[in-house]
This record gives structure tokens, sequence and C-alpha cells, in this order.
């Protein structure tokens, strides 16, 4: 495997710690009057989420992650898991729900995601930003609650609860940020 040298270590570099992949998040060179030059890193760990810190000195090596990034389709959900279809080899993989966890609520059937990979499995997924839903229930405003920023709970098709403006009714079409779940805009269609 391919080892890369403390000159090389940049923010967004891929590394092996511990048999686990890590990404660089923050990389800071310091050069003490006497002595060797010293990396302080941050690094975040691509399978469980944790960051940590650790120092090396000038000319010490960590061995490079195969980790590459790949254009993919959502497919479906069952009681395994989410399923994904990468767009280069048509290949599909399957990542557990409490891997996904509430970055699935807004996944709609066909939408294009960001896969991650690591030796050749997927380890993590990207949802799309923003996506358009209907609202399939939602109380009728209540007259005079018009104006203002007054917001009501409305479900949706993709079956969760979004707090939208009171102006917005039942059939209506709206943009939902799926990072957060908050709504955008009202769509006309």
């Amino acid at each position: 495997m391919a080892t890369v040298s403390t000159s090389d270590f940049r923010k967004g570099l891929k590394v092996i710690l511990d048999g686990e992949p890590y990404e660089i998040l923050d990389c800071e060179f310091r050069k003490p009057g006497k002595g060797q030059a010293n990396y302080t890193l941050r690094l975040v760990n691509l399978l469980k989420g944790t960051k940590l810190d650790r120092n090396y000195k000038s000319g010490e090596s960590l061995e490079a992650a195969d980790v590459h990034r790949g254009d993919g389709q959502y497919m479906y959900r069952d009681a395994e898991g989410f399923h994904f279809m990468s767009n280069t080899d048509y290949e599909q993989y399957m990542l557990p729900n409490e891997t996904v966890g509430t970055r699935g609520d807004f996944l709609l059937d066909g939408a294009t995601v960001e896969m991650l990979f690591w030796n050749g499995q997927l380890i993590d997924f990207t949802p799309p930003s923003h996506v358009v839903v209907e609202i399939t229930y939602t109380e009728p405003a209540a007259r005079g609650d018009t104006a203002g920023n007054v917001t009501k709970a409305a479900e949706t098709s993709a079956g969760v609860e979004v707090q939208v403006p009171a102006f917005v009714k039942q059939g209506d079409k709206i943009k939902v940020d799926a990072r957060t779940g908050s709504y955008v805009e009202r769509v006309n269609e």
C-alpha cells in the first residue's frame, strides 16, 4: 500500500490509522527554533464520524487510504437498510439503517447521491441537498394567521412531517432542505 509522508499532509487527504480510514480536516505545521518540525492533524473517522487530533514529526509517514467518491442512485429501502446503485459499474450496494440515520428521511426513489467507497465497499453517501415533495396533509390556515412567520405542521409524500408557512395547503409542492428537513420554498409546477 502507498504511504504518505508528512510533507504531503494536506486538508482532504485520506489515510489509514489503526486499520480504519480517516480524512484530514486540518493540518497545522510548526517549526520550533530547534529540533524537528511538527505537524498537528485534526482527523475524522470515515466509518464512525469521530474526530481526533494527532501529532507527527517531520519525516514520519502514514498509509494512504484507498477511498474514492462516485456518483450513484438511491434505489429502495427494506428491513436490512438502504440500497444504492453505482452509476459507473451498475453494482448495487447496501448501507444499514443505523449508518444512514435521518439522512434517509427525504431520499426519494431514483435520487442522485454521491457515494463514498473504501476498499471497494460503500461506507457512506451524501444525499441531494434539496428535494421537492408534495404536501399530503395539513390543517387549513386559521383566519387572520396568514401574515407574519406563522408555521404549521404538514405531512409530506416522503412520510416526514415538516414545519411550513401558514399559506401552504394540501396538494402544494414544496422544496425541502434534505440535510436539515426544513422548508425552503413553495414550488409552482
